[in-house]
């Protein structure tokens, strides 16, 4: 197939790669110039996931629309907040029957929409394209140094799914299928925030009895809101909801987990931020998973903290002391942490 990937970052790249090594012809866009340069004279991204061989049929361009005209699969891997300015200006170029693919694991900030409310918005139904969102536990950098990895592509069209599913799967990324695109795409976003939390605790100096209680709390709170959104109970405890919320809230490789870390430690959240290469999703995804919860009327007070903290300067301290005086309940995933 031709494949096209929207954002060279370390999961559009490493997407690209793994196309690639399955024998696809793959466009890869970036807007940076010295990235589109370095991919197709050096065979390496100069600035994300830099010690990984970009195959020879990776071709990065600057021209978007190059990147997915007449293309099967179209990958979006940009951050959230860039995704309805990018399919805007790319959608007269588009075909029906491609597949649109969404590896962004984020919600739109202003509206709360998920991306595949985004997609449905800017393209007009007799020329939509089919929807697949692609989440679960999947540090760039270990999939395309061949650890084994597991994940889902999520699609009310049964058949795109198989299509990304046998189109994607290669050598050590195993890609499962189901059809809860909404809890899909919450989990994969939602699950952010509560690496944000894991990063506080840690920073603050607690070990893993916190840890495991805020694991355990936050995938209650993300099952509350996602169920609310019409999502499957099934889908918040498989790879798209449990796997990802474990590996993102402790695994070393994850951005949101490192900044909610540095917040412990007492860092500015500016600070924090302009020294990283890419962005934690998190960080925005808080607001937008605030403003759901308040639409819905969910308690969330996980959420609530880390907003307080990220976005109200409230010490990281005080957060946690917050949640621990809360009055006490009975546990389940319809019970208040």
């Amino acid at each position: 197939m031709r494949v096209g990937v929207i954002g060279a970052g370390s999961w559009g790249t490493a997407l690209a790669i793994m196309a690639a090594r399955k024998g696809h012809d793959v466009y890869l866009w970036s807007r940076n110039a010295a990235v589109v340069d370095s991919i197709n004279s050096d065979h390496v991204n100069s600035l994300y996931l830099t010690e990984a061989e970009i195959p020879s049929n990776v071709r990065a361009t600057k021209d978007i629309a190059k990147a997915v005209e007449e293309t099967e699969l179209v990958i979006l891997a940009a951050p959230s907040h860039a995704t309805r300015g990018l399919l805007s200006a790319v959608a007269p170029v588009f075909q029906a029957e491609t597949v649109i693919v969404s590896a962004t694991k984020g919600i739109e900030v202003d509206t709360g929409k998920r991306m595949s409310q985004v997609v449905a918005e800017v393209f007009p139904i007799e020329s939509r394209p089919r929807f697949v969102c692609l989440s679960g536990p999947s540090f760039a950098k270990e999939v395309v140094e061949k650890h084994p990895t597991a994940i889902v592509a999520a699609s009310d069209d049964r058949e795109a799914g198989s299509i990304v599913q046998s189109g994607l799967s290669f050598d050590n990324l195993r890609i499962y299928t189901n059809d809860d695109v909404i809890g899909t795409e919450l989990g994969g976003s939602i699950k952010n925030v509560m690496a944000i939390a894991a990063g506080m605790v840690g920073g603050l100096g607690f070990g893993s009895n916190s840890i495991a209680a805020l694991i355990t709390r936050g995938l209650a709170e993300m099952t509350r809101l996602a169920l609310s959104e019409g999502a499957k109970i099934e889908t918040l405890m498989g790879l798209a909801g449990l796997g990802d919320l474990v590996l993102t809230c402790t695994g070393n490789l994850s951005r949101n987990r490192f900044v909610g870390h540095e917040l412990g430690k007492g860092r500015r959240l500016e600070d924090i931020t302009s020294d990283m290469n890419e962005i934690a999703e998190g960080v925005k995804t808080t607001l937008a998973v605030k403003l759901l919860a308040d639409r819905n009327r969910i308690e969330m007070p996980i959420t609530n903290e880390v907003h307080a903290v990220l976005y109200d300067k409230k010490p990281v301290r005080a957060a946690a002391d917050a949640l621990m005086a809360r009055p006490l309940r009975v546990e389940g995933i319809g019970s208040e942490v």
